[in-house]
């Protein structure tokens, strides 16, 4: 038989894994330990998984369900996490291993792979016939951002251990920036390495042909309608019975409280406060904690998609959906369920149009022109770029675009409709993930709700004629708009924004009689931790949103400051460090966030805390350059550099990582270098170990 490859996907924030996938069930894993009588005859492939988000998990399906394409080998999927790392030199000669691995934050493995890396890099790593892997062929798919310093770092070492233990690569490894683009960075990998892989295991493309994940039943009959899933993502959540609400089961949150924090008809963006009562559902947070968001797609993407496979009259229609092979590909949400449910909240239908989705879709086109047209988009790179890419189109809008119907939501009902399997749909199309905020509000002078702070995100692409919306902060602005019964005019900054579904499955997301909604969340738990001791200076970097989880550091700061004067007295913080927080915003009387709560924290905290605010469309440098926080960490650098080398202050930054992150560790580095009587070099050496010892924690986004 051909040889076996085992293909080993981690999330796009975690690490390679080695644990069979055996089966899935819809919000359970079913996991079971590496038996080399699994792969069997049939099961040339074996797919490594380890995921946190999701997509390092989609990745490695989409290399396994490839591999199985064009070659006609099976495919057995592996997790990580409880696997017995010392059996990996067990793995046959003529097997193969696949990594997908993703890098989290600054060089970390993801969670679910930290165990994996710690026994990798172990100096005296032992396996069950010896301290080599020299049996071991494999290949390395790397998941980052280089916003991060330390880029894909988790696959860079991995594959260098892996070396070091004699086993050898295949192809290059693969390093895939979400900064820019993931799927064009796999695109570029991926078919040169496979067909290297295929030479070594002298696989042959056969004629297999189009492969069906999935089978899609059509229900005529409903025995039981309440167990129809409409949006719901949990079992419990059809019953409505009490469990732990987490990423598989979100807690539908009452909105306690919502408000615009910028200052409404001066500034040209939104940005929204708003509140989750938690109170009675079993969530917890800690400050610094990540909130989940699992938004819905806008009305308009729902029926567009509808329109173009020609279901409009069917999206209540109930299906089922079986998955032909649970090891390579599961259902990825709920069934049964309806067409309109799978695009209003399980289907990324929302997210811009992928080159590798066209070319799927090439073979069920309407007609010979729009065939050639969509062939076109999807080979070409410059001409997707151009034509779609740089529009901002989605995938419905593409489809319609090349079989020439207009865009316009009042010509839905005309348009053309493609004979695309629905089960292909399900497959090409990624399945609808939760958005992270950082939480805004301290457990302890808010245990019942959780604060977020969003900023409306809508832009015009480079070529666009439309503007572009942000899912998951246009979903929580329209919650905002109707919660508060708000009018937008024309000249309203919100004008535009698209239309959702705000009521939920079975209408359950809307109080009528206390006009509240709910929005489905969870917590994400995190590192960004502030010290227990109180006698260490706190440095905060902060613009923009930025401020969030420092707005929970200092209301955390603040509620234990209340509890020492009530048992110590008056003099209770004189021994306490100084709290430092560098914030920035264009304008004052713009979008200057929580403006009126800093002086009072500052009180309360016996002026501890030090507001330090850069507006940079306002007050300037003496060049003329607009003035950013960095340029204030430079006028503070002798205090600075005293706290942080002299009284050991932790330091944090969160916000945009690609700009000011970077420019505010050039400038760190800058200060600390010269303190210590040496150059640019002495001062990144000098961050680096504060990285390590975790005195300098990042919360960044691209």
């Amino acid at each position: 038989m051909p040889g076996t490859i085992a293909v080993a996907g981690a999330i796009l924030l975690g690490i390679v894994a080695l644990y069979f996938l055996k089966g899935y069930v819809f919000g359970e894993k079913i996991t079971e330990p590496i038996d080399e009588a699994q792969l069997g005859d049939d099961s040339n492939f074996i797919e490594r998984m380890a995921s946190q988000t999701g997509t390092a998990e989609e990745y490695a399906i989409r290399i396994a369900r490839e591999a199985k394409e064009r070659y006609g080998v099976g495919v057995l999927v592996l997790d990580i996490q409880d696997q017995e790392m010392d059996k990996l030199d067990q793995l046959p000669e003529d097997c193969a291993a696949i990594f997908v691995m993703a890098t989290y934050g600054e060089g970390e493995p993801t969670d679910n792979a930290v165990e994996f890396m710690e026994f990798f890099r172990s100096s005296d790593v032992a396996f069950s016939e010896g301290s080599t892997l020299n049996n071991l062929h494999y290949v390395a798919l790397g998941l980052g951002n280089k916003t991060y310093e330390m880029y894909n770092e988790t696959i860079k070492q991995l594959d260098e251990r892996m070396q070091e233990l004699g086993a050898q690569r295949i192809g290059q490894v693969g390093m895939c920036d979400d900064d820019a683009s993931i799927e064009e960075d796999y695109l570029a990998w991926k078919d040169s390495t496979l067909e290297q892989l295929a030479q070594h295991m002298n696989l042959e493309e056969g004629n297999t042909g189009d492969i069906s994940d999935f089978t899609i039943t059509e229900l005529e009959e409903i025995p039981d309608p309440s167990r129809v899933y409409h949006g719901e993502h949990h079992p419990r959540a059809l019953s409505g019975t009490i469990g732990n609400h987490d990423a598989r089961n979100p807690y539908p949150a009452p909105v306690a409280t919502t408000y615009e924090l910028f200052h409404e008809g001066v500034a040209s963006r939104s940005c929204v406060h708003m509140e989750f009562d938690v109170k009675g559902s079993g969530l917890t947070y800690q400050h610094g904690d990540h909130l989940a968001v699992w938004p819905v797609n806008p009305e308009s993407q729902v029926d567009r998609m509808l329109a173009v496979l020609g279901l409009l009259e069917k999206r209540h229609t109930v299906v089922s959906i079986k998955s032909l092979d649970p090891a390579l590909a599961k259902v990825p949400f709920p069934q049964p369920t309806t067409y309109e449910a799978i695009f209003r909240y399980y289907l990324d239908i929302n997210a811009h149009a992928s080159r590798q989705a066209l070319a799927a879709f090439v073979a069920f086109a309407p007609n010979i022109a729009a065939r050639e047209k969509l062939e076109k988009l999807s080979k070409d790179k410059d001409l997707f770029l151009s034509q779609i890419a740089d529009h901002g189109y989605k995938l419905g809008e593409v489809l319609q675009l090349v079989a020439g119907d207009s865009l316009r939501d009042e010509d839905l009902t005309s348009t053309t409709v493609w004979p695309i399997p629905f089960d292909r749909v399900i497959s090409c199309v990624s399945r609808l993930t939760p958005r992270f905020y950082s939480i805004s509000s301290s457990p302890k002078m808010s245990p019942d709700r959780i604060h977020i702070t969003a900023v409306v995100l809508r832009y015009s692409p480079p070529q666009g004629t439309k503007s572009v919306f942000g899912l998951a902060s246009n979903y929580l602005s329209s919650v905002k708009t109707q919660q508060n019964k708000e009018s937008i005019g024309l000249e309203d900054v919100r004008h535009g924004t698209p239309n959702y579904h705000l009521n939920g499955p079975r209408d359950r997301h809307l109080d009528q009689d206390a006009g509240q909604f709910r929005v489905p969340i969870h917590v994400r738990r995190s590192t960004f931790r502030l010290p227990t001791s109180t006698k260490i200076p706190i440095i905060m970097v902060g613009p923009g949103t930025g401020v969030a989880p420092f707005r929970s550091f200092v209301q955390e700061r603040v509620a234990t400051a209340l509890k020492a004067k009530e048992k110590l007295g008056a003099d209770a913080l004189k021994d306490w460090a100084d709290i430092t927080l560098y914030y920035g915003c264009r304008r004052r009387e713009e979008d200057f966030l929580y403006e009126k709560e800093w002086q009072d924290y500052a009180e309360k905290l016996d002026h501890k805390f030090h507001l330090r605010v850069s507006l940079s469309r306002e007050v300037f440098n003496e060049d003329g350059s607009k003035k950013y926080v960095q340029d204030l960490i430079w006028e503070d650098r002798a205090k600075l550099a005293e706290q942080i080398l002299q009284q050991r202050a932790h330091v944090y930054i969160c916000g945009e990582g690609k700009g000011m992150a970077q420019d505010v560790e050039h400038c760190l580095a800058k200060i600390l270098g010269e303190a210590k009587g040496g150059g640019y070099d002495v001062g990144l050496a000098e961050l680096k170990m504060l990285k390590d010892r975790h005195r300098l924690a990042l919360d960044v986004w691209s």
